[in-house]
């Protein structure tokens, strides 16, 4: 994973003082790297009964739909409100600095998928948490969640903790 970690950039003071924002315009820009991540990202799913992969705009689109061709299974976009063209089912959640929403299209999917959770970084949890009971409000399964980054000091991944979790790359 040092390999991979090589390729992200920290950007200082974006989007607002403070952050250290994780670029991985670097690690997407290698075809390598960017192969080696979509492989590890899915290693700890393979077998499962997967039958599309979920991302959350933007950089989830990355990662996610990389995932889905992989596994040769659908992609569930979820957009920002406004986005999307048909009738949605949509969730509010807090941010760190903020609030916002999420929308996905009421036929995404249904009772019989399950789905795998795809971002690039995971930091307080709250967009994976309000994306995965999104997709429960439907009525799939989430078969687990794969992120590229995870912000350990966040603690991210205790709102998520029913749910198989794995990321590649700790900070």
């Amino acid at each position: 994973m040092e390999r991979l970690k090589s390729y992200i950039r920290n950007i200082p003071d974006f989007p607002k003082p403070g952050i250290q924002f994780k670029d991985i315009t670097p690690l997407v820009k290698e075809p390598a790297m960017l192969r080696l991540a979509v492989h590890q990202l899915i290693h700890p799913f393979l077998g499962e009964p997967i039958t599309g992969v979920v991302g959350m705009e933007a950089r989830g689109f990355i990662f996610g739909s990389m995932v889905a061709w992989e596994l040769g299974v659908g992609f569930i976009p979820l957009r920002k409100p406004g986005k999307l063209p048909y009738d949605v089912q949509s969730t509010s959640y807090d941010l760190e600095y903020g609030s916002t929403s999420l929308e996905v299209h009421l036929d995404a999917v249904d009772e019989s998928d399950q789905v795998l959770l795809v971002d690039d970084l995971i930091a307080t949890g709250g967009t994976a948490r309000a994306s995965c009971e999104l997709i429960e409000k439907l009525g799939a399964k989430i078969v687990g969640c794969a992120f590229v980054i995870e912000l350990d000091e966040l603690k991210g991944r205790e709102k998520l903790a029913k749910y198989k979790f794995h990321s590649l790359l700790h900070y």
